[in-house]
């Protein structure tokens, strides 16, 4: 069944309940007729509550109003198709205008990056996801078409923006922290770009790029780039770092970054180039007469105190104790020995287990190629528990030195955040356009993020970026259609008080 409205010969309108039969139509019950269009449309919300509500269930409403019965009516007609998920677009989607991203006009551009933090996901259920609870219609081939363009139309532009969001947010940046991860691909086949490598993530047999990140303080992106995947870290530093200063008039900051990422060449290179820099030292791959004053001078220091000693290449070694990291160091290797001796008693250790990997630096033959375990090494390497090196070229104090780069887990994190609440990997595209899209994406969304991540933290509103995330998927939208203008209008559903504290900290 359903309602018709019939125009008389006498200019009225009569509101009709009519039910099609195999002979044809049949007027089933004339609700009202009327010229005045307000009691037609009463009519007509009448006549559909009779469809809507048969007599025997009308019986059980019999003492709501007929403005109850219309809003009864009116609920039990919303379809799914009708509801949207809007709360990417409202607190992504403001910051994302915030932030400077929107010069870029480009929807589809906005739209990936959005996806990218609400459902990060392949490029195919990303279509699904802005056709199901956007409401937005695109096809897979207009995406891939899109980032095959996309990296050498924005990323300039992406960089630059981020920058200068940075910039203004630190109002002076001095100090950098950059490193190097590696993202892999879930294929096994090798191209100019995607090499087999040293991979951070455990993926030995699958091809991976290297990604170099710079960012400022409270990991505030600078820039990045993307590299061979059997690049060694320490030839992308310098690279990056001076084509950011030639893009921006970037002043030379101070650089951190981990002990494992520079070689003492590159070390010499970044000073050549004026560049200030602070890194962890290996204390134990010190020259014999570095490591002999070392332990001379750091005997008997007290939990955070330092020492500093001049080195021949005319930087400076700073030497820090703490009685955490002594218990630490402590607990591991007696948590490796205890391993070893388990591994000797069971006879699984053979002569190619001597080497210097791990706790097995313990380890010598003896005897009748007897395998032991050689207590004054241990002794020897219990000396160096609770130190940790730091090598510059600063005058910066050792306090200020160890602060530094102490904050080096800001760009730890960062990886964290690209790979776990953004998913940039695996990679499953293959084409180096696609690649290059499909980090640049991923770059404007951590930016994104972390902005979303210090609101949060500024406003106490004591809940993670995570939980953030999951609120935004549950904030709805109503689209409707008014039954006499017929325009089609649009409503944001009642938000609760969780969803609220998110949206004041993100609006106010």
């Amino acid at each position: 069944m359903f309602v018709r409205k019939n125009r008389n010969k006498s200019g009225t309108i009569s509101v009709q309940v009519i039910s099609k039969q195999s002979s044809g139509y049949k007027v089933i019950e004339t609700v009202g007729t009327s010229r005045n269009l307000n009691e037609i449309e009463k009519f007509f919300i009448e006549a559909r509550n009779k469809i809507n509500f048969p007599p025997n269930q009308m019986q059980l409403f019999s003492t709501l109003s007929k403005t109850d019965l219309a809003i009864k009516n009116f609920v039990g007609n919303i379809s799914n198709l009708q509801i949207r998920t809007i709360g990417p677009e409202i607190i992504f989607g403001t910051l994302f205008d915030r932030i400077g991203f929107n010069t870029i006009n480009d929807r589809l551009f906005r739209h990936l990056v959005i996806t990218r933090l609400a459902y990060p996901t392949s490029k195919l259920k990303t279509v699904d996801y802005l056709r199901r609870y956007r409401g937005i219609e695109i096809k897979v081939d207009a995406i891939y078409c899109f980032l095959d363009r996309l990296n050498e139309k924005y990323k300039e532009t992406v960089e630059r923006i981020a920058f200068e969001h940075t910039q203004r947010t630190l109002k002076n940046i001095t100090v950098v922290f950059y490193d190097m991860t590696t993202l892999y691909f879930e294929t096994e086949d090798e191209d100019d770009l995607r090499k087999i490598g040293f991979s951070k993530d455990g993926k030995f047999q699958c091809p991976q790029i290297m990604l170099g990140l710079l960012v400022g303080e409270n990991g505030y992106p600078i820039g990045y780039d993307i590299f061979k995947g059997n690049t060694f870290e320490g030839h992308t530093l310098l690279p990056i770092l001076e084509n950011i200063k030639r893009k921006y008039n970037f002043e030379q900051p101070i650089v951190v970054a981990d002990a494992g990422l520079l070689s003492n060449d590159n070390l010499k290179n970044l000073a050549n180039k004026k560049y200030r820099f602070i890194i962890g030292a290996h204390l134990k791959n010190e020259a014999d007469g570095i490591k002999r004053e070392i332990l001379k001078k750091a005997k008997g220091l007290s939990d955070g105190q330092t020492i500093a000693l001049k080195k021949v290449d005319g930087n400076r070694l700073i030497i820090s104790y703490s009685d955490k990291r002594r218990k630490k160091d402590e607990y591991n290797r007696k948590k490796g020995i205890r391993k070893l001796q388990e591994k000797i008693k069971s006879g699984k250790l053979t002569k190619s287990s001597i080497n210097n990997r791990g706790y097995n630096k313990f380890l010598e033959l003896s005897g009748n190629v007897a395998i032991t375990i050689n207590n004054e090494k241990i002794k020897s390497d219990a000396s160096w528990d609770g130190l940790k090196g730091y090598a510059t070229n600063t005058s910066l104090t050792p306090q200020k030195i160890i602060e530094n780069y102490r904050h080096l887990w800001q760009i730890e994190k960062a990886f964290r955040i690209s790979k776990t609440d953004l998913r940039i990997r695996p990679i499953f595209h293959y084409r180096r356009k696609r690649i290059e899209s499909h980090i640049c994406i991923s770059f404007v969304a951590y930016t994104i993020f972390k902005e979303l991540e210090c609101l949060l933290e500024k406003k106490l509103t004591r809940f993670s970026s995570k939980r953030a995330v999951e609120l935004t998927q549950i904030i709805y939208e109503l689209e409707y259609q008014l039954p006499h203008s017929q325009k089609t209008e649009k409503t944001l559903l009642k938000i609760d008080v969780e969803q609220q504290k998110l949206y004041d900290a993100i609006m106010k």
